[in-house]
């Protein structure tokens, strides 16, 4: 059994609408509300066989992650010292700080990628769809 078209379109609108920019909810609001949305989804589509799809929703769902940390770090002093503490070097954050690039550039670059790991996240308390998906699926 696989997944309709609609229903994978419609997960993709409610994580962008979940993970907005504009949005502005803090940090622990967020993870919050996108476990619940995560975890409620993936038990009401557990019978699926959507692991290829889980993973570039995931990868998707973690670059907008990334663009929501960048934004709420708004200023250069903020984000470069945000960088410092991530572990890079003096002249790499001040280089990436001043960043002009727009939010979704800059989420998608080496320095967010490098700052924010997909380990970092997940210690952070961020939910993943693939870690709910073989959860569900090491049951059945």
């Amino acid at each position: 059994m696989c997944l309709h078209r609609k229903t994978k379109l419609k997960l993709k609108a409610k994580l962008k609408q979940l993970t907005g920019r504009s949005w502005n909810i803090g940090y622990a609001r967020r993870k919050e509300v996108l476990t619940t949305a995560i975890r409620g989804w993936t038990c009401y589509y557990r019978h699926a066989e959507m692991r290829n799809f889980v993973l570039e929703t995931d990868a998707w769902l973690r670059s907008r992650l990334r663009m929501c940390i960048w934004k709420s770090w708004k200023r250069v002093k903020t984000r470069y010292r945000n960088l410092l503490r991530c572990g890079f070097e003096p002249w790499q954050a001040r280089n990436a700080s001043c960043a002009r690039k727009g939010y979704w550039r800059v989420a998608n670059s080496w320095i967010m990628t490098r700052a924010a790991t997909t380990e970092r996240l997940r210690q952070a308390g961020y939910p993943t769809l693939l870690e709910y998906y073989e959860k569900l699926h090491a049951h059945l």
